[in-house]
């Protein structure tokens, strides 16, 4: 999966105790812990760019962003955490799609497939399709950093999981693992659009503009999700 740029990802999943009722806006305490979060995550990855991952300690960020360490671990437990919370917004994407596309009597991967194309309609970064100058600094720092890759994986997997239970429907408690079945089909697709994220990535960082490269990722997003519903008897 390609890196986001969009929000600062959820304020939960950072663990700092949940960004409140997603019916209601924010009050104003919740609005500066936001605007904490945002400034502590945006002052660590400028850091990172300019000199690394592994150069540049955590006391260093949080001097930096003027906040305690004890204050910064409380809103990002882990260093990591401080580049790949932007992956908290997608991490149950898949799973959110599926949930309202058995809602609404449609095929789950005919809905996914609608949902990646608007992604690229849009240049989201999650597709890979996004030639900003910023967001493929970001996209650099991540691949170019071991251990930003391996705890990425448990963000995978996690999404994995989360699209499992929505395949697999209720009355499955979260407790249980998913049937096998709907594990490794959800595993297909999160790999589908991994590689089509990558490789959009990949021919941008190589050179190719978002625009230009748009027929090709369309076209081949559409037959990577044909193969799939095929392969997973949706045809």
């Amino acid at each position: 999966m390609a890196g986001c740029e969009r929000g600062a990802g959820r304020v939960e999943g950072a663990g700092n105790g949940g960004a409140g009722g997603a019916d209601r806006p924010p009050g104003l305490r919740e609005r500066k812990r936001l605007q904490t979060y945002r400034h502590v995550s945006e002052t660590a990855i400028a850091l990172f760019l300019a000199r690394g991952f592994d150069a540049v300690p955590v006391a260093e960020i949080a001097a930096v962003a003027g906040v305690s360490k004890p204050t910064l671990f409380r809103y990002f437990p882990t260093k990591e955490d401080l580049v790949l919370h932007r992956f908290a917004d997608h991490e149950d994407e898949p799973a959110r799609v599926v949930t309202e596309a058995r809602a609404e009597r449609r095929p789950p991967v005919a809905a996914l497939a609608a949902h990646f194309r608007t992604g690229l309609d849009r240049r989201d970064p999650v597709t890979g399709l996004n030639d900003v100058p910023a967001v493929l600094a970001y996209h650099r720092l991540l691949y170019g950093t071991p251990s930003l890759l391996a705890r990425l994986h448990a963000y995978t997997h996690r999404s994995e999981t989360a699209l499992a239970r929505a395949l697999a429907g209720p009355p499955a408690p979260d407790t249980d693992l998913p049937p096998l079945a709907h594990r490794l089909a959800a595993a297909q697709i999160v790999a589908v659009q991994r590689v089509l994220a990558m490789e959009n990535w990949r021919r941008i960082a190589a050179g190719a503009t978002a625009d230009a490269l748009y027929p090709t990722a369309a076209h081949e997003a559409e037959e990577g999700f044909t193969g799939l519903a095929t392969a997973l008897g949706e045809r």
